[in-house]
């Protein structure tokens, strides 16, 4: 099983809505047995809560669902459980590594998803818990899964 993570701050805005977006992209493709999704912050402050209500909105108005889906933190532990860490901005990388601590240094399974869109000018996915704008970053996180999918396939599915 090839495991993939989401990780953002709070995981109540980004990474639950990647998570959901994956997902939803990994069932679309029939690879659900395949690929796991999870999604966790390096924050403690919303911990077992649901996805922000911009959040759910957006995830709804797409028709893609997030049932079941509680905020947690990110644990040591996820280093050896996930093929692929996807940080949504450059200060969540920073905080994930710390956890996991120096095996990960420079390991590439650690990485930010706009490193995935190389031809966008940002380097981070906008929270939008502070700007507010829930669609610029679903588009973002949307197209950043396509782009980890079809590194997963050339990666990790060659042949399968």
């Amino acid at each position: 099983m090839i495991g993939v993570l989401f990780v953002c701050l709070g995981n109540i805005c980004r990474s639950p809505m990647a998570e959901a977006v994956f997902r939803g992209k990994v069932e679309a493709e029939g690879l659900a047995d395949t690929i796991r999704v999870d999604s966790a912050g390096t924050g403690d402050w919303h911990l077992g809560k649901v996805p922000h209500e911009g959040t759910r909105r957006l995830l709804d108005d797409h028709g893609i669902a997030y049932e079941g889906m509680r905020a947690r933190q990110v644990r040591i532990d996820d280093y050896a459980d996930f093929d692929y860490i996807v940080c949504m901005d450059s200060n969540n990388e920073r905080d994930a590594r710390a956890v996991f601590g120096s095996k990960c240094d420079g390991h590439p399974k650690v990485f930010k998803l706009m490193d995935l869109l190389p031809e966008r000018k940002a380097s981070d996915v906008p929270d939008p818990y502070y700007t507010g704008n829930f669609e610029e970053t679903y588009e973002l996180v949307s197209e950043g899964c396509d782009r980890l999918l079809d590194r997963i396939r050339q990666e990790k599915l060659a042949g399968v």
